[in-house]
């Protein structure tokens, strides 16, 4: 990652670690801790509830995966972050059922694979380009949600050239929304494979599982 930020000319220290935890036991996350690990990403309710009830230090908890709707309190209840909103039904629902004693719930708008470079493009499943801004709109009026950023997560197989150019263009529209009155901080690019590109390309949080925890057990 520091290599990553040098090329880029970026500072250090500019880019949040989420090591994503999903198919690990709870010892790899004390591991983790233990080593100065703070975010944690997880992507099924079934296998993390227990794991988050069973680690003892403090982490900080990203839920990655798909949300779905009869899952939204869960999810609302249990974790700091919520990276993959993609629609206003899923966005009420995590702020009419975030507990009032926490804090807003962290969100990032998930960009559909494909839609971070051509409006019309359809993807497997996410937020068009040409919906994030009304989405994001409607994320800072809910009085639970905080609006963070984008996450993105490309196609699967593409080249270099084409990874750069997703990566560019999500953070064209990350750009895009700031210059048009929101206040982002987070662009979520980036996993074990490909991280280096996606910091070149202004990623400030990658998600990493494989390749700081090894195979998923």
């Amino acid at each position: 990652m520091a290599r990553a930020l040098t090329r880029a000319g970026r500072p250090a220290d500019t880019v949040t670690l989420v090591g994503v935890s999903k198919g690990q036991p709870a010892s790899a996350v004390r591991s983790g801790l233990a080593a100065g690990l703070r975010d944690f990403g997880e992507n099924y309710l079934q296998e993390v509830l227990p794991k988050i009830a069973a680690v003892e230090r403090d982490a900080v908890w990203h839920f990655i995966g798909r949300i779905q709707s009869n899952k939204t309190r869960e999810i609302a209840a249990s974790f700091a972050w919520a990276q993959t909103v993609t629609g206003a039904r899923i966005a009420e629902r995590l702020s009419a059922q975030r507990p009032h004693y926490s804090e807003p719930l962290q969100v990032c708008i998930q960009l559909g694979p494909g839609q971070a470079g051509a409006a019309g493009e359809t993807g497997r499943a996410g937020c068009s380009r040409g919906d994030a801004g009304s989405l994001a709109d409607l994320i800072v009026s809910l009085p639970r949600l905080r609006l963070r950023g984008l996450m993105l997560l490309p196609r699967a197989g593409l080249d270099t050239a084409s990874l750069r150019e997703e990566y560019r263009a999500a953070r064209s529209l990350f750009g895009q929304l700031n210059a048009g009155g929101h206040s982002l901080d987070t662009l979520s690019m980036g996993m074990s494979d490909d991280f280096e590109i996606a910091i070149e390309e202004g990623s400030t949080m990658v998600r990493i599982g494989t390749a700081l925890f090894g195979a998923r057990q």
